[in-house]
């Protein structure tokens, strides 16, 4: 995979196998339900670059371990303002001065799933977050890039439509002055007229 062309690898060394989830520079792999994934650090590493493209910090979760020995059947992965703080008291009252809390009951998360054909999929995946997202400098460095492209071209098509705007200006106002002139070519040709016909007025008058 060429890395300079934007694609991006997500490797998992679970197994000595290694996953690639190719994305360029200005898209976004969305999980979905049914996305499947070489072991549950694969699911990890793509749900934490997800989030960090997105805007958002993931955090691990609960999970579901085997009752038989112990393995881990099912995970949650979500956002790191998932839930909400609670105070915890001591004895004596509070231990030390609470620090202000991170969460705010947010609900964005992917839940994963171990099947019987040795993939981890995806069950689960609730999108919405309930607070603004922030894009880590990188991302919103490569989104600026992006729109001043795009500006940028939309100027240079603009700068083109006003060119073609005003040649098609130019060559009216051209027709325009053609027209004028043979008008006024017209009104002295009458004028003229009438002062010869005012010269020879008499004449006639006194022909009759």
């Amino acid at each position: 995979m060429d890395l300079d062309e934007g694609a991006e690898a997500i490797e998992s060394f679970t197994g000595g196998e290694i996953l690639a989830f190719p994305c360029e520079a200005d898209s976004i792999v969305e999980p979905h339900e049914g996305m499947e994934f070489e072991s549950e650090d694969a699911a990890k590493i793509f749900y934490d670059e997800y989030a960090r493209r997105v805007g958002f910090v993931m955090r691990v979760m609960s999970c579901r371990r085997s009752e038989r020995d112990g393995r881990i059947l099912a995970r949650r992965l979500g956002c790191n303002k998932e839930g909400y703080c609670v105070s915890i008291r001591g004895k004596f009252g509070p231990v030390r001065k609470p620090r202000p809390s991170t969460r705010e009951g947010c609900k964005a998360m992917i839940h994963i799933k171990f099947n019987k054909s040795g993939k981890w999929v995806i069950t689960r995946f609730v999108k919405e977050h309930n607070h603004p997202l922030v894009v880590a400098p990188r991302e919103a460095r490569q989104t600026m890039d992006k729109k001043i492209q795009e500006l940028t071209v939309e100027l240079r098509n603009k700068k083109r439509l006003c060119a073609a705007y005003q040649e098609q200006l130019t060559a009216f106002m051209k027709i325009v002055e053609e027209h004028s002139n043979q008008l006024s070519k017209k009104v002295q040709n009458v004028v003229n007229n009438l002062k010869e016909y005012e010269s020879i007025e008499p004449q006639l008058l006194q022909q009759r």
